[in-house]
């Protein structure tokens, strides 16, 4: 099976991710960042480290990733697609033993460039993520690596033109969605009639 998580550009075995969740230090945060700065803050987060002293409370940081298949012309595509767009997975002791909080830890990854701050609790008291969220992230993760997700953009009432096949250039409003089968319901006005006609995602676009 392929990896299922990556952190910067380097991918991470989920057997790893499994064993650090259950002996790890240290708390799961979920960390927003910029539009399309995932993998750099990732990357400046872990590269850092020793030159700021934060290794022993800073461990990881990683952008969950699953895969899609899309389909053209009866040719099926796969890629990565971020699994959660805008956020980032950071492992830290951000709070002490006592229950204070970690300035070393919360300033570092705070004043990274690209973060725009932590999400969960109040602003000075992120709240972390259970072990069992973060599996289940993983588990999601690994889904798609098994059977990997149709790339679906179109919404139910969506107007769109069929570019392929006996309805060609003809335009249809989208009445259902089946994503597990590549595929979508039209109603299509055919002489002067509503007529619902099934096609697959290559073969609409946008009107």
């Amino acid at each position: 099976m392929a990896d299922a998580l990556t952190y910067g550009r380097r991918p991470v075995s989920p057997g790893v991710f499994h064993t650090m969740a259950e002996n790890e230090q240290g708390q799961w945060f979920v960390v927003q960042t910029l539009s399309g700065q995932e993998f750099r803050v990732c990357e400046s987060l872990l590269k850092r480290r020793k030159q700021e002293a934060v290794e022993d409370v800073v461990f990881d940081a990683r952008v969950p990733m699953e895969k899609v298949t899309e389909v053209r012309r009866n040719k099926k595509t796969t890629q990565n697609r971020k699994f959660f767009p805008g956020y980032i997975l950071v492992h830290a002791q951000v709070y002490n033993p006592d229950g204070k909080l970690n300035d070393l830890a919360w300033y570092y990854i705070r004043e990274t460039q690209g973060v725009i701050g932590f999400i969960g609790g109040a602003t000075d008291r992120p709240v972390a993520i259970s072990h069992q969220e973060v599996d289940q992230i993983l588990r999601q993760a690994e889904v798609g690596e098994e059977a990997p997700k149709p790339k679906m953009d179109f919404t139910i009432g969506e107007t769109v033109t069929i570019k392929d096949g006996a309805f060609e250039n003809f335009e249809g409003t989208v009445e259902s969605l089946d994503p597990e089968r590549g595929k979508l319901k039209l109603s299509v006005t055919i002489f002067g009639r509503s007529t619902p006609v099934e096609v697959e995602y290559w073969q609409v676009e946008r009107g």
